[in-house]
């Protein structure tokens, strides 16, 4: 049998809310958190374009068991529109496609946003990363191809215009669900409008269970960051990493959208081991199809309750 090779890093678990810079891709920032902490695992709970900035929610360690409940959570994005322009990847980055000389009033806009408010029918980008035939989008587009991309449902809980910028150019706000598009608002609207539009700006002000207080920039990490010794340093035999891991969110924030129930030190090693264990309290739900289990204000598992009974189905060592 092969042995298993020792796990590389630190066994640190938690959730650092990033504020992604424009210029930094997704997966790029995951590396870049992994490296400052030196985890043993990271892993990004919702992709945030490179043209984008702001929240990046990035889970370490024991967290990355977390992600789907981040993923899944509603999103705010502050955008700008800049009309009289399509182009082919919906934002700066891509050639001009189409062009009009017409410009939306303000009262034309706020008529047409009721139109996107709630569950609308969506088409994500040429240039996004949903899949046909196994490969792409982007990819495909890339290529010089132009595929058919079935719409899909979405849910934008709130669409409103926020401001007018002296170039003419419209800022909004919205809240929505996962899946959504922005880079698609922007060119349905400009379609509507009968003159054509793509997203100038894009920031993702927040993720759900998490807030802008919560958001932390990666100049503020490496300054917290033990200093990396010179090549011809000898490293420090215990880094000190205590004043970056104090910007780590506990990885229970994660799951504010599931009941919790308190166990004792007993019961929470019973679960660990994967055992069911009695519901106890007075406010304890009796049936519940997830939970999690807290010991000491710390995240235990995660699981249904039948009958009483915590039944784990997903674990936490710390």
């Amino acid at each position: 049998m092969a042995r298993r090779g020792k796990k590389k890093g630190r066994p640190v678990s938690g959730w650092v809310i990033l504020d992604k810079p424009v210029g930094l891709g997704s997966t790029e920032a995951v590396s870049k958190i992994k490296w400052l902490f030196q985890a043993e695992k990271a892993g990004h709970a919702g992709t945030l374009d490179p043209l984008a900035s702001g929240m990046l929610p990035i889970a370490l360690g024991e967290a990355t068991k977390t992600v789907p409940y981040v993923q899944d959570g509603a999103k705010v994005y502050r955008f700008t529109v800049a009309w009289g322009e399509e182009r082919s990847t919906d934002d700066l980055e891509g050639p001009v496609t189409k062009t009009s000389d017409k410009r939306p009033t303000e009262d034309e806009i706020r008529a047409l946003l009721p139109k996107y408010t709630g569950i609308i029918l969506q088409t994500p980008p040429q240039f996004s990363a949903i899949k046909i035939g196994g490969e792409r989008a982007y990819d495909l587009a890339r290529d010089g191809e132009v595929v058919e991309i079935p719409p899909r449902e979405v849910e934008i809980g709130r669409l409103e215009l926020v401001e007018t910028t002296p170039e003419g150019h419209s800022v909004f706000e919205t809240e929505c669900s996962k899946g959504t598009y922005v880079r698609s608002l922007a060119r349905d609207m400009g379609r509507d409008l009968g003159c054509y539009g793509h997203v100038a700006t894009l920031r993702r002000e927040a993720v759900d269970p998490f807030t802008a207080e919560d958001l932390v920039t990666l100049a503020e990490l490496e300054a917290a960051a033990p200093k990396r010794p010179a090549p011809d340093e000898e490293a420090p035999a215990r880094p000190d990493y205590s004043a970056i891991d104090a910007y780590v969110v506990e990885t229970l924030a994660a799951l504010d959208c599931l009941p919790q129930v308190a166990v004792t030190d007993d019961s929470a090693a019973r679960l660990r081991l994967g055992n069911a264990v009695i519901v106890r309290g007075r406010d304890a739900p009796v049936e519940a199809e997830e939970a999690c289990a807290t010991a000491r204000g710390k995240l235990v598992a995660i699981g249904a309750i039948e009958a009483g009974m915590f039944k784990p189905k997903r674990v936490f060592t710390m």
